[in-house]
């Protein structure tokens, strides 16, 4: 099991560039793979990206495909979720998860750790 700490959240207006991080504590971070999810308020929790834990298969959801870009510094047990040309729906807080040579899946069911969240809003 691995300790998860989001940052690099904030605000920022449509059209911005965010970049997460997720650093991990308690085990080797190029063992997991991760995922990205975003929840807004009285909204479901959404699939926003994936990368195995080899770094070679990543997923992203439709909604983000081309804005968001997933990348590993493993040496920094860190994983970044790079966010340009943001908009006003990508509003929400947003959470990493991973999984111990877990398959790269867009369901939240299959990560075990998870961490408390970054808050990113994006104005109009």
């Amino acid at each position: 099991q691995v300790q998860l700490v989001e940052s690099g959240g904030g605000l920022v207006q449509a059209g911005g560039s965010l970049r997460l991080s997720c650093v991990a504590s308690g085990g080797m971070f190029s063992r997991y793979t991760v995922g990205w999810f975003r929840q807004a308020p009285g909204l479901e929790r959404e699939f926003v990206a994936a990368q195995s834990w080899s770094g070679y298969t990543t997923y992203y959801a439709d909604s983000v495909k081309g804005r968001f870009t997933v990348s590993r510094a493993n040496a920094k047990n860190t994983v970044y979720l790079q966010m340009n040309s943001l908009k006003p729906e990508d509003t929400a807080a947003y959470h990493c998860a991973a999984n111990e040579f877990g398959p790269t899946s867009a369901s939240a069911r299959e990560y075990r750790d998870w961490g408390q969240g970054t808050q990113v809003t994006v104005s109009s």
